[in-house]
């Protein structure tokens, strides 16, 4: 029996100013940056445009099974100024899609995303504008690397 992820997953690095965006591959084991869009409006209106992103990736063949939201702490893991943002628009979303939603702990992607991104790239100016989708990689893989010990799936033409 051959077993098979169908769809991807979906990481998010919500910001005040700039959302970053990353993928995973179809079978779910390695995310990558994406995009970043900008945060403008109402948080109803942000949530409203990262919904229609969702809905247009569901809608593609590789699918949407997960959404990993970025889940922003202090070091000691209580809660940040950014806490509340985060589980406002999380609760949001929820109401305007029906992919599920997780919230991710994000301690330390940024400076995890800033380093990987220092390899490649030693011009600061030329990082900082990858640096939100780099974040959201970092998020997500977190996410699907603790998913690591899970049930694989079989794929559509496997028998159960």
């Amino acid at each position: 029996m051959v077993y098979a992820f169908r769809v991807r997953a979906l990481g998010i690095d919500y910001g005040r100013r700039r959302i970053g965006l990353a993928l995973s591959d179809p079978t779910g084991m390695l995310a990558r940056p994406w995009k970043t869009i900008t945060a403008t409006g109402a948080p109803a209106r942000v949530a409203a445009a990262l919904a229609a992103e969702i809905d247009a990736l569901v809608s593609e063949a590789d699918g949407l099974s997960t959404i990993a939201l970025g889940y922003p702490r202090r070091l000691s893991g209580e809660a940040n100024e950014q806490t509340r943002a985060v589980e406002a628009i999380a609760e949001q979303l929820r109401t305007l899609v029906r992919v599920p939603i997780v919230l991710q702990d994000e301690r330390l992607s940024s400076q995890e995303a800033e380093r990987l991104l220092a390899r490649r790239e030693k011009d600061w100016r030329k990082r900082k504008p990858l640096l939100d989708a780099a974040s959201a990689a970092v998020i997500l893989q977190d996410y699907l690397d603790s998913r690591s010990s899970h049930t694989p799936i079989p794929s559509k033409d496997e028998d159960l």
